[in-house]
């Protein structure tokens, strides 16, 4: 599900509102700022941005971020359809493990996961991006 030349309108205008919420990152240390929007199956958009900490291990993604608001605005049943992550360094950043991982409580494996890459935007599953999720089964 690799897709670089076309993109859906649905999942474009999601890039849009990452590469929106991107503008208010707290990233005075690295300077990279990025966004993340996340489709619900609810109909609504929750975005967030990544907020960095002096003590590095404090920062938060912000993939990460807009699950938190997610969850805050609609508790933790939300499902998550689709995920696009944007910045303004016209860099890569596909979701880091740590991101792919919460995104892994909430998201279908089917879910499209958009992102900037070395080559360009690209459009995977999340069962591609996160092939072997940890899982701990409730007794």
């Amino acid at each position: 599900m690799s897709e670089r030349s076309s993109i859906d309108p649905g999942l474009a205008a999601l890039l849009q509102a990452a590469r929106e919420v991107a503008r208010n990152s707290y990233a005075p240390y690295s300077r990279f700022r990025v966004g993340a929007a996340l489709k619900l199956s609810n109909g609504e958009i929750a975005t967030g941005t990544n907020v960095e900490n002096s003590s590095y291990g404090l920062t938060i993604c912000a993939e990460r971020s807009a699950v938190v608001r997610a969850v805050a605005q609609f508790g933790p049943g939300m499902r998550i359809e689709a995920v696009a992550v944007a910045n303004l360094n016209n860099s890569a950043s596909p979701p880091c493990g740590a991101c792919r991982q919460v995104l892994a409580e909430f998201i279908a494996p089917d879910a499209p996961v958009i992102f900037p890459a070395a080559d360009g935007v690209r459009t995977m599953a999340f069962r591609d991006l996160l092939p072997l999720a940890f899982e701990m089964k409730a007794k």
